[in-house]
């Protein structure tokens, strides 16, 4: 078994409720109320900073450059694709991307601000993998469902799931997977510490989502 199968895991209650719930499900049949959204994209939208820092702080830490190409490419992907998409979002939905961050987002901003800041490769990873993993697994069920969806539901779907973004999930997999064996023991400790606690903050990002965060006008 893989390494990172190992850790998801370790964590299989919190890794089940992040990745199939009800605010995904309803986001994905269209039933999910706007305000809902709203609350939930003007909350997202708040990580790309801490995200963007820390997947290129990951890359300047990659061993090679063939290690750091893909991660590089994504960094792409997440300052443009997707962040038009928000923008988009915003625009259809008659919001604005100003909203004071929520003790959910205040909570996973903090974990990935402590990986960059942990200077460890590794540590990285375990935030990456879960980040991206969690949302390709709530995703992927969904994509036969976007083309009768309107765009800020259906494309926050596509941009989460299909090949591209699958090779995302494997890259950052496989790099966490082929560095552990070199891992001292405490080193591996960690990595399972910050994989666990970024899923269950995941979790509670879905919930305050689902019971509805602020909207800021």
């Amino acid at each position: 078994m893989r390494v990172t199968d190992k850790l998801k895991n370790k964590v299989a209650e919190d890794w089940m409720l992040a990745t199939r719930h009800p605010f995904t499900a309803a986001l994905a049949d269209g039933t999910i109320e706007p305000d809902l959204m709203r609350g939930y994209l003007q909350q997202d939208y708040l990580f790309i900073d801490q995200f963007v820092r820390l997947l290129a702080t990951a890359i300047a830490h990659a061993p090679t450059l063939a290690d750091s190409v893909p991660a590089a490419q994504f960094l792409g992907v997440i300052t443009g694709p997707e962040n038009t998409y928000f923008l988009r979002s915003f625009e259809a939905l008659g919001i604005q991307p100003n909203a004071d961050p929520a003790p959910e987002t205040v909570n996973f901003q903090n974990l990935m601000e402590e990986a960059r800041l942990s200077g460890r490769y590794e540590i990285m990873l375990a935030v990456l993998v879960v980040a991206e993993w969690v949302y390709l697994e709530w995703a992927t069920p969904f994509v036969d469902r976007v083309d009768d969806l309107p765009f800020w539901l259906g494309e926050w779907i596509t941009l989460h799931s299909g090949e591209g973004f699958e090779s995302v999930v494997e890259y950052l997999r496989d790099q966490l997977d082929k560095i552990w064996d070199g891992l001292e023991d405490h080193q591996q400790g960690m990595v399972e510490e910050y994989f666990c606690e970024a899923v269950k903050r995941e979790r509670a990002f879905f919930e305050g989502a689902w019971a509805g965060f602020p909207i800021a006008s």
